[in-house]
């Protein structure tokens, strides 16, 4: 089966056509730019030209960034305010005609990395967590996800814990790997504290750079990286129908 998975975002909107029995693309990616401002209106219009580009009338995936429930949007930290309380899932369907399916960003990279990716085949509880310019997370228990949890916004350090362990705060305040790789170890040992996941997945773009943090955080957490990397939520996306 194939979906056209589109990766919503604050900067880009992304796409391709994914193969989900093997979580691969089978076209080339496309990209525009999310409309500024991204109002409903005119990031709906950046959906139907992918939707054309691709030529497609099949099943829409989408990974969005907010919380959503049951297809409407409840929150709007990288899109125009007027996004919340909108039915993003069946304003799709209107534009394009397909089924569609639609959740949060960071989930459906989880999703991705746990059928697909790092976390395939683990059972118990994962918690992935994409580093970027907040800390965005994903929850699974026995392959089954929680949805919308925001585990970044948990109060740390007298803020919010991605206003200290984020990558945006490594690359804004000029940290070194090894400060920051310690920052972050301090905040998956207290998220450890709480959720007590048997493997944490490190996602994102400093997903890539795990060797060069890895020696600062604690064995006993076994933390591991993401494996697709920046396909991942265009395959998650699309594995919405699985």
């Amino acid at each position: 089966m194939e979906v056209l998975g589109i990766d919503i975002g604050g900067s880009g909107m992304k796409a391709a056509i994914v193969n989900l029995k093997t979580g691969e693309f089978t076209t080339k990616r496309k990209r525009f730019k999310t409309p500024q401002p991204a109002t409903p209106e005119a990031m709906m219009q950046t959906v139907v030209k992918l939707q054309k580009h691709f030529d497609w009338s099949g099943p829409i995936g989408c990974g969005f960034p907010a919380a959503i429930i049951d297809g409407t949007v409840k929150t709007a930290s990288n899109v125009d305010k007027s996004w919340i309380e909108k039915p993003l899932a069946n304003m799709i369907r209107k534009a394009t005609g397909c089924a569609t399916r639609v959740m949060n960003d960071v989930d459906v990279a989880g999703l991705a990395e746990m059928r697909f990716g790092a976390g395939k085949d683990h059972n118990g509880t994962v918690l992935v967590l994409a580093l970027g310019t907040g800390i965005g997370s994903a929850l699974f228990h026995n392959q089954q996800i929680m949805p919308n949890t925001e585990l970044g916004h948990i109060q740390f350090k007298g803020d919010i814990a991605e206003a200290y362990a984020a990558n945006s705060v490594r690359e804004n305040e000029d940290l070194s790997w090894e400060v920051w790789g310690k920052r972050l170890n301090l905040y998956l040992v207290e998220v450890h504290k709480l959720f007590w996941p048997d493997l944490i997945i490190i996602g994102g773009g400093v997903s890539k750079k795990f060797k060069k943090y890895e020696k600062y955080i604690d064995k006993k957490l076994n933390v591991i990286p993401a494996e697709l990397k920046n396909h991942a939520g265009i395959i998650g996306a699309a594995s919405q129908f699985l």
